[in-house]
């Protein structure tokens, strides 16, 4: 009988931008303050790329560290995904400039768009992918350089985000380890809530929108607020049932790190104490789909998981879309 295959996490890295960017500094630059950001977002700075830090440079960073960690040599690597909503370019792929870069010689390479849920979308994607022997090891990175979609004077949306990076190497296993279930989900007629609407097919750029700062992004936060918190919550709640595992045996929740206000709704909602849900956004803001391996990175780092722990990850971003997935951390000798 054929053993059931799994997708264990071997290898994980992250990376940001060198540049931070503190409230205060932004203070000086548009009407705020850092108490007034603090209490609203709970963020207290952010990394900003600069003009020689795009997305793939961030991505390729995230996963050379993921790589090593893992200790798989680039050519093991059969396929390479980049989940973000900032390409390089509108083609190629940006995950073929980072498989170039990395030195993945043999393997497929695709963008995955699915804003701040991209790496929960790219997740379950990539188990998929190992479950039915199509990839044996597969490079995930989440990267997104956000801040160049900011309108650096709207105090509504500035102050919110930062860019960076996330990967995780994933192995094929005949082990219970890696994602146990997952779900993702869409609601497109919600798209008006978050968007920024020139620069594609749609509504190309031209000189009279970019007057009217169309090319940067905007959004419905009250709206937003109540879909993301239960958004969240009802796909965490189906991806604990999906893995036939309850809350008590979560050892650690790892959200979306978009605003403090709804990762504790979020926190309440489940009734889960917060010192079970990793924070990190004070620190980093809104990094969008990077947000989730940013935090599982630093949970691991800070000694908060260890093998064989079960760990929920949730997002939700615009789309509007979200995805939760419950995993087993660690990673037995692959198959």
């Amino acid at each position: 009988m054929k053993s059931m295959r799994y997708a264990a996490i071997s290898g994980w890295g992250m990376a940001v931008p060198r540049r931070i960017v503190t409230n205060e500094e932004l203070a000086q630059r548009i009407e705020t303050s850092d108490a007034w950001i603090r209490s609203r977002t709970g963020i207290t700075q952010r990394h900003v790329a600069g003009p020689d830090e795009p997305t793939s440079a961030l991505a390729v960073a995230a996963g050379r560290e993921a790589l090593v960690r893992a200790g798989i040599p680039p050519e093991m690597v059969d396929m390479v995904i980049v989940a973000t909503c900032t390409p390089d370019r509108p083609f190629p792929a940006t995950a073929c400039t980072v498989q170039q870069r990395l030195g993945i010689t043999h393997s497929g390479a695709f963008d995955l768009a699915a804003a701040c849920s991209g790496f929960v979308y790219g997740l379950s994607v990539g188990t998929s992918l190992i479950r039915s022997g199509a990839s044996q090891t597969l490079l995930l990175i989440a990267a997104d350089v956000f801040t160049h979609l900011i309108d650096w004077e709207d105090r509504n949306t500035c102050v919110l985000f930062g860019d960076g990076a996330g990967a995780v190497v994933l192995q094929a296993t005949d082990q219970p380890f890696g994602v146990l279930a997952s779900n993702t989900g869409a609601w497109g007629a919600g798209e008006e809530l978050m968007a920024v609407d020139v620069g594609g097919t749609l509504m190309p750029a031209t000189a009279a929108l970019l007057e009217q700062r169309r090319q940067y992004v905007y959004m419905n936060g009250r709206e937003i607020f109540k879909h993301a918190v239960r958004g969240m919550c009802e796909s965490a709640e189906q991806a604990l049932a999906d893995a036939a595992v309850t809350l008590d045996e979560i050892r650690l929740v790892v959200p979306h790190q978009a605003n403090v206000r709804i990762i504790e709704a979020l926190a309440k909602r489940l009734n889960l104490p917060m010192d079970r849900v990793f924070v990190n956004l004070d620190r980093y803001g809104n990094t969008s789909a990077a947000s989730v391996p940013i935090a599982l990175y630093e949970s691991a780092q800070q000694g908060r998981l260890a093998q064989g722990d079960l760990v929920l990850l949730t997002a939700f971003g615009g789309g509007l879309t979200w995805g939760s997935c419950v995993l087993r951390w660690g990673s037995p000798v692959p198959v």
